[in-house]
């Protein structure tokens, strides 16, 4: 498959009283030493990139310290920008592109304060542009919804001050995974699938276990966020026992994850649920490992 990584290219402030500032990013993991002049009174902007991480891994390291600029408060996309910025709360004004496709549209970005509040921008126009208000005086980690693994993306530091509009350019940069059968699907431009890791059931049930439901929460909060997204689910079994019990059942498992996200609010419209038995493995089922891989919940936005 193709995986997303998420790159904070510049950070642009200006607070109504004039003078502002732009990013510099700290050293993360991936950090790029590149930098690019601006204009318009903009300073030089760093980048720096983390790459996608599993559920509960941080960006630790990815700090970005605000510069100055004039312009940020002038940024919008398609229409003209549906909020302002206020004594208490900062205008964030956030452009996805892709190095070499230009704007991304249909991202949406989270961002999320020390006490766990969340904040979320709406989906990316096709410029790429989407906006969000956050209170002023406050840290925050930044990620992009995704239907696959959680990702880290980086910190940013919003200073206590009226009026901020603070500008971020968040590049994409594709890059391809190493399993073949997903890598097979992008490059045959078929939708990504991803195994939604996490996901238990009772032996031999279509009983989802307490433990599942912070995963299918993930899938909640996506698809709550990103309305125009429609995804189908997808359920697979090892090849133990009767082939039809097998179909059976996996048919039963997405079912049940269907019926979770619909019970959640998700409209079930948005939702389709299908199942394949053993087919499709993913690994050998000759070892107990090999088969618990199988027996797996996928998921695919249309």
């Amino acid at each position: 498959m193709r995986r997303l990584q998420l790159v904070l290219f510049a950070i642009h402030i200006a607070p109504a009283c004039g003078g502002g500032q732009s990013s510099e990013p700290g050293n993360g993991p991936t950090e790029e030493a590149s930098r690019s002049g601006g204009s318009g009174g903009e300073e030089g902007a760093g980048e720096a990139g983390v790459g996608e991480a599993g559920a509960g891994e941080a960006g630790a390291g990815n700090e970005f310290q605000l510069g100055r600029s004039d312009t940020a408060g002038q940024a919008h996309g398609e229409h003209p920008s549906q909020i302002e910025a206020t004594r208490t709360q900062a205008a964030m004004r956030l452009f996805v592109v892709d190095p070499e496709a230009g704007p991304i549209a249909g991202i949406v970005i989270k961002m999320t304060a020390p006490d766990g509040t969340e904040y979320f921008t709406e989906e990316t126009d096709s410029q790429g542009y989407a906006e969000v208000l956050v209170p002023v005086g406050q840290r925050y980690g930044m990620e992009y919804l995704s239907l696959g693994r959680r990702n880290s993306t980086a910190n940013v530091e919003v200073p206590a001050g009226p009026n901020q509009d603070i500008r971020l350019t968040l590049r994409y940069r594709r890059r391809r995974a190493a399993q073949p059968a997903q890598a097979a699907q992008a490059a045959q431009g078929e939708p990504q699938r991803f195994v939604l890791e996490g996901i238990e059931f009772d032996s031999g049930r279509a009983t989802i276990r307490p433990e599942s439901n912070a995963r299918l929460d993930r899938i909640v909060e996506y698809l709550r966020h990103k309305a125009s997204a429609r995804i189908r689910v997808a359920g697979y079994t090892d090849n133990v026992g009767n082939p039809r019990t097998n179909q059976t059942l996996s048919e039963q498992r997405a079912q049940a994850v269907r019926a979770y996200l619909v019970s959640q609010g998700i409209d079930g419209g948005r939702v389709e649920a299908v199942g394949h038995g053993d087919q499709s493995p993913i690994a050998p089922n000759d070892t107990e490992e090999g088969r618990q891989q199988n027996r797996r919940i996928e998921a695919t936005e249309l």
